[in-house]
């Protein structure tokens, strides 16, 4: 299966762990559709770097919460281009450095933060016919009705390896260290008591182990076209 697929209307949720090539696969996947594309763990990034240059602590929920209630994190929808910027200045470089790696799961676990930024992406969704939305909690709780809900996950090991040649690390110690990032962040993240990781019940999990990224997204491709013709016939 190739080529633009212009079918498509509704909203596909692809929600996971970090490493399991969730940004490429859900870009690529709008791509196929000619839908709009929006990365929610961007804007927890965007909100990461407003707390981090107010100089607060990421651990004060409190201070966290007013900091990211005055910032103005703008991201877009294009599939073809990343645009994230805070109060006007690009920061779209800046959200994938180890700095923001390191800090953006306390961050995000602020309800208040949550809040302000699911109306956020909500809002963004509203306004698209068609868009492929990716994160951590979007099919449990951002898009609850969404037209298709996808849960990409893959083995620890491998998702630390394709994080690593993400960042072109080859260094065994360093890879180590990144594989353990991972394991802190996915387990910060599934015991949070807001919107915690976790598929939703009626969620399609695509276990991309064994699979290279054009065959995850023709497998995406594939469900949607199978929702879109349940939609039709129910």
């Amino acid at each position: 299966m190739s080529g633009p697929v212009r079918f498509f209307q509704g909203q596909i949720t692809l929600d996971g762990p970090s490493g399991t090539g969730k940004s490429s696969v859900a870009r690529a996947v709008a791509a196929r559709l000619g839908a709009a594309y929006l990365d929610t763990g961007a804007m927890y990034r965007a909100a990461t770097v407003a707390v981090l240059d107010a100089g607060v602590d990421p651990e004060d929920a409190e201070a966290v919460a007013v900091v990211v209630a005055g910032a103005r994190i703008e991201v877009g929808t294009s599939a073809g281009a990343e645009v994230v910027r805070v109060d006007g200045v690009d920061v779209a470089d800046r959200i994938r450095g180890a700095e923001v790696t390191r800090t953006v799961s306390p961050v995000s676990a602020v309800p208040a933060v949550r809040r302000q930024l699911v109306e956020q992406q909500r809002a963004l969704v509203e306004a698209a016919e068609a868009v492929v939305v990716e994160g951590r909690d979007i099919g449990t709780v951002v898009l609850p009705e969404a037209t298709l809900k996808v849960y990409l996950t893959a083995d620890p090991k491998v998702r630390a390896q394709r994080r690593a040649g993400q960042l072109g690390i080859t260094d065994p110690a360093e890879v180590a260290e990144l594989a353990e990032d991972l394991r802190r962040r996915d387990e910060y993240d599934s015991e949070r008591e807001d919107s915690p990781l976790r598929p939703a019940r009626d969620a399609v999990i695509v276990d991309s182990t064994d699979l290279d990224r054009a065959a995850v997204i023709d497998r995406v491709v594939s469900l949607a076209a199978s929702a879109v013709a349940v939609g039709e016939r129910t």
